[in-house]
């Protein structure tokens, strides 16, 4: 789950990570009103959108007065950005955050990520902030350093004055880079996050260490114990489609084919989407129904792709262990005949009672196209979409 920036920097606020002042505003008058309580000699207006590169969309203005603020304001809210995260859709702002300027005299980055290849939450730093991290990584590696934390221990003070130093923090401040550094991980750690990026950390001519920009995502499958954090939810930044597929437990994630997927099994939805391409199709969905999935969620999962305007056929893919290809066939069959589907319909079955599953299809009277196997389930939806 992704969140604000204003909200993430009202989490890292806790844990007594330094951030600028600023305040949340949904019009045109709440930003000058919130301008006005900063009194900051420097006013900067920031789109909030579930996407990075915002300042290079026109999404970050500095403003010198109040009238600057109200102009920036009119401008951004209700613009829909166009960054290299939002897609060629952009997203829409809804709303701002108005901060205080700050002096900044150098730009960093520092980002926490969980590294599988070793277990372990790895903390990055680099000296060349307000870049993206992928462009340094890219060009100059040898400028991103890294500490591997152990998960018993945390982040040592040590690591992080190891870090402030590599990155070529000055040495009068690399307490309190430590200090930010070891708050961050904290915040990290105990939010269940899943990313924590600080970019840039800056520097500042009166000697401070701050957040000058903040995102954090969340690791979804821990949100039932942060209900602080599941307050933050912004459901106008997310896909409708993706927020109803929750509501049932189903896996689901938005494409832009025009082939609609309904798998169980994760590996096997990937490689139904790969050998779709193989036939020269687009898939318009991942869909994974899980291991237990019953007729009604099967129902409710053809409704979700239904929902997508932009398909044209759906490609039901079912290898049967746990799953019981029978109640595939009947929630097919059910959810066919309650959404009054006309659009055409593949179904390949295999596993436990794959039998009775295709007698059932068979004899449902629909409009249904079997498919020996994976291959030619998904030649024939190509072939019937085209």
């Amino acid at each position: 789950m992704n969140i604000h920036e204003y909200q993430g920097k009202e989490v890292l606020r806790k844990y007594g990570v330094a951030v600028p002042n600023g305040k949340v505003a949904y019009s045109v008058e709440e930003a000058v009103e919130a301008a006005k309580e900063l009194g900051s000699a420097v006013t900067v207006v920031k789109a909030q959108i579930h996407a990075g590169g915002r300042g290079k969309a026109g999404g970050v203005k500095v403003a010198k007065n109040l009238d600057e603020v109200r102009t920036y304001a009119d401008e951004i809210l209700g613009k829909v950005l166009v960054t290299h995260q939002t897609g060629p859709e952009g997203k829409e702002v809804k709303r701002l955050l108005i901060e205080e300027g700050c002096d900044i005299k150098k730009e960093y980055y520092i980002g926490l990520v969980l590294d599988r290849a070793t277990s372990s939450v790895v903390m990055m730093g680099s000296e060349e902030g307000g870049t993206e991290i992928e462009e340094v990584a890219e060009k100059t590696p040898e400028k991103i350093f890294k500490e591997v934390i152990d998960p018993a221990i945390g982040l040592q003070a040590f690591q992080a004055r190891r870090l402030a130093f590599n990155i070529n923090i000055p040495k009068e401040l690399v307490n309190k880079a430590a200090k930010f550094m070891l708050g961050l991980y904290k915040a990290f750690v105990e939010k269940d996050c899943s990313i924590a990026e600080i970019n840039p950390l800056v520097v500042t001519g009166d000697g401070n260490v701050m957040a000058l920009d903040a995102k954090l995502n969340f690791d979804s499958n821990a949100l039932y114990r942060q209900k602080d954090i599941l307050a933050y939810r912004d459901l106008e930044e997310e896909d409708q489609k993706e927020i109803e597929a929750s509501k049932y437990d189903l896996s689901y994630i938005s494409l832009d084919g025009n082939i609609g997927c309904m798998v169980n099994g994760a590996g096997l939805a990937m490689a139904t989407m790969d050998i779709i391409k193989h036939y020269n199709g687009d898939p318009a969905n991942f869909l994974d129904v899980g291991g237990g999935a019953t007729a009604e969620k099967v129902t409710e999962a053809f409704k979700i792709i239904l929902s997508d305007k932009n398909v044209k056929g759906i490609f039901v893919n079912i290898f049967g262990g746990i799953m019981k290809c029978d109640v595939i066939a009947n929630g097919v069959v059910e959810a066919t005949k309650q959404v009054g589907l006309n659009l055409p319909l593949v179904v390949r079955l295999e596993g436990t009672n794959v039998d009775l599953g295709k007698k059932i299809l068979n004899e449902s009277g629909l409009n249904i196209t079997s498919a020996d196997s994976m291959a030619d389930g998904a030649e024939k939806i190509v072939s019937l979409v085209k």
